[in-house]
């Protein structure tokens, strides 16, 4: 895989919605020292436990953002892909990772190292309001997944997901990768039990299930479901 430009990196960190409304002269600086890496499928990119040097973009390719129990459980957290920003926190602290993010398939990634950052974030205190404002989000986002993963049935996080994820035609693209035991640690639980959810969405006329898409037929009575 070659590496992208530099510009190339400060035009997709500019359609990044973390870094929307970051001056142009800002990207550039944390572009002009950006480490880039590619991994390959199956490849670790970040280790719960590790220290990181940054944040990190990626440019291209699938990540999985997992935590894991001491049993050795997996839990997804997040489905990254090309364009997403990913462990933000890591500009901002030095403890380990608090998950492992993998990649699913050939990726390239871009580092953006903490010094760089924190050094601009003295220099203008909008930027960092803005980030704050970001990572609050995100903070937010996590809390919603747990609050889903302990109070709704595994149907109605079907459903949330469903919804969330589903592009602007309806319709939930699954990549080779994205198997029934990926969807089911996502969601919390087993791969038997995220099957006979798909069946009852499906039967119930919602939604329309084949091999790499999941098409959402009545979006009124998806979001009934994921009440």
């Amino acid at each position: 895989m070659r590496r992208p430009t530099a510009d190339q990196l400060v035009a997709q960190l500019g359609k990044n919605s973390f870094f929307a409304g970051v001056d142009e002269d800002v990207l550039r600086q944390m572009a002009a020292s950006a480490v880039w890496r590619t991994y390959a499928s199956g490849e670790i990119v970040l280790l719960e436990g590790e220290a990181t040097a940054g944040f990190y973009y990626l440019h291209s390719g699938w990540l999985k953002v997992v935590a894991m129990s001491p049993s050795g459980r997996e839990q997804i957290l997040s489905f990254l892909e090309s364009g997403d920003t990913f462990y933000e926190a890591g500009a901002f602290s030095k403890r380990p990772n608090m998950a492992t993010a993998v990649a699913l398939e050939e990726a390239g990634v871009w580092l953006i190292e903490r010094e760089v950052v924190l050094r601009l974030v003295r220099e203008r205190p909008l930027l960092a309001e803005l980030l704050l404002e970001r990572m609050a989000n995100r903070l937010m986002h996590l809390v919603s997944l747990v609050s889903d993963l302990s109070l709704r049935p595994v149907t109605g996080r079907l459903a949330r997901l469903l919804l969330d994820s589903a592009d602007a035609d309806g319709i939930l693209h699954r990549p080779r990768w994205y198997t029934q035991a990926e969807l089911a640690s996502r969601l919390g639980t087993v791969p038997d039990v995220v099957q006979r959810a798909l069946r009852e969405l499906d039967r119930e006329g919602v939604i329309e299930v084949q091999r790499r898409k999941i098409i959402i037929l009545d979006r009124d009575a998806l979001a009934e479901w994921g009440e």
